[in-house]
């Protein structure tokens, strides 16, 4: 039945996306993040749907006439140059080539998704489409997944789709977390329109809350209790916040299993988690390898071919600095990293990891700086609200991902390209619409009344400079 409604949605899908180049840029990651192929048989599960709607996406940009002035900026230029220090690591790769390459041709899609979300997006409704399109993937497989947890009375142990890029539960944790701030800020302009979209809202930032839950891992509870105190420190409705807060712990108290209290309960004596010291002892390997190769590191999943393992276990003992505990290097097996920072310093040697930090980094302050320029230049409310839930989103990876090697996620560098659109594009120009109404009211004739020319002090000071880039 779900391959019959898939085939048959298919064709109008196209259709909307061959109409407007945003509808299938949003469509892209939203065949990313919810992974069609895993949901069907038959002939419906041999399309690639990712592969058909990327090139729909880019052929439709093509087919453009009015196309949006392209702007790189600064964090665009870190994000290219990471890709190319990627390849260059690829290219001296210590591992196996053929994992390498397969690993760097995905990565490479990513960037690409970056690339037109920089191309494409120029107005709100881009956007929003977009946000909804990550909401409707990650959130539905979410709520669907809450449902069935809670019914199963908090038994059921919620996992991601076989070869999906969310298929680890750790990894999924973080995704639900990341998109909580999305469903904020799509709250905020589309509830009010609508009781059923207020409530479907409502309902998935509750359900994504307990499918954090139900996927047992600490790493996405952590981020979730962080990311909730960050939400309540930006909230300008902390009376609000705490008392939904409080009717949501009620209630998630008579499903929280004794399995799932018993590894909560291990976060406070990490440091005899076997589990956990595990972690770190991937993360010292990690470290040797950069050490040892501390420009380009080993390349893309070089730390997890045995045989470089193993030869980096002959030198776990050279850094007894670098506390493991007991935990001793798996004798039988290699370790992935365990950690986005970790991930890279193997992968890509100390530059690497600079450069990738970097990126979280100035994604991060940019998405920040534009929200409170927009709110002190009197600017649109969901201007300031979407950059203050990117920024928020941004800081749950950051934060949640120090224990998943999960450092190439297509929605960390889909929020890269937004923070780019909102600090080049988008608030420059609704800044401009406040100068020139504001000229208007006073009566003045100005010789440039397009809402592309120079915006206020403001806005020149904020963003006139790295526009530049």
């Amino acid at each position: 039945m779900r391959d019959i409604f898939l085939l048959a949605m298919l064709p109008l899908m196209l259709y909307a996306m061959a109409q407007r180049s945003f509808i299938a840029l949003a469509m892209w990651p939203w065949t990313a993040l919810f992974f069609p192929n895993g949901w069907v048989y038959g002939i419906a599960g041999s399309i690639r749907y990712n592969l058909l709607f990327a090139g729909v996406t880019i052929f439709t940009y093509l087919a453009q006439k009015d196309k949006p002035k392209f702007r790189l900026t600064g964090l665009g230029v870190l994000v290219l140059l990471f890709f190319i220090w990627t390849t260059l690591s690829t290219i001296m790769t210590i591992g196996r080539p053929e994992i390498a390459w397969e690993y760097w041709n995905r990565f490479l899609k990513v960037v690409v998704l970056f690339m037109f979300v920089l191309a494409i997006i120029e107005k709100k409704l881009h956007i929003d489409v977009l946000l909804w399109g990550i909401v409707l993937s990650v959130g539905f497989y979410g709520n669907l997944e809450a449902l069935k947890f809670i019914a199963s009375g908090g038994s059921h142990m919620i996992t991601g789709l076989s070869g999906h890029v969310l298929g680890d539960r750790n990894e999924l944790a973080l995704a639900f977390v990341m998109t909580l701030p999305i469903c904020v800020y799509l709250l905020g302009e589309y509830g009010w329109r609508s009781r059923i979209l207020q409530i479907s809202l409502i309902g998935t930032m509750c359900l994504l809350i307990f499918a954090v839950i139900g996927t047992q891992s600490r790493g996405g509870f952590i981020a979730l209790l962080t990311l909730g105190a960050y939400l309540f420190m930006k909230s300008e409705r902390k009376a609000l916040m705490a008392v939904f807060t409080v009717i949501l712990v009620t209630v998630l108290a008579n499903y929280v299993s004794s399995e799932w209290t018993a590894r909560i309960d291990t976060i406070e004596s990490a440091n005899e988690d076997a589990s956990f010291m595990g972690r770190v002892v991937a993360w010292k390997l990690s470290f040797i390898m950069a050490t040892q190769h501390p420009l380009f590191g080993g390349g893309f999943k070089a730390l997890e071919t045995f045989s470089v393992y193993s030869e980096l276990t002959r030198h776990f003992y050279e850094y007894a600095w670098f506390y493991t505990g007991d935990a001793l290097p798996p004798a039988n097996f290699a370790r992935a990293a365990h950690s986005v920072y970790f991930q890279v310093l193997g992968d890509h040697g100390f530059v690497g990891l600079f450069i990738y930090v970097a990126c979280l980094i100035t994604a991060w302050r940019k998405a920040g700086r534009a929200a409170r320029t927009v709110k002190r230049a009197g600017g649109p409310a969901w201007l300031a609200t979407v950059s203050t839930m990117i920024q928020l989103s941004i800081f749950a990876f950051a934060f949640g991902g120090a224990a998943l090697s999960f450092a190439y996620f297509d929605l960390i560098f889909t929020l890269f390209g937004l923070v780019i659109v909102l600090e080049s594009r988008i608030v420059p120009a609704e800044l401009a619409k406040l100068t020139n109404a504001a000229e208007d009211a006073d009566g003045t004739i100005h010789a440039y009344p397009s809402p592309t020319r120079p915006a206020n002090d403001l806005a020149r000071r904020k963003f006139g400079h790295e526009n530049a880039a």
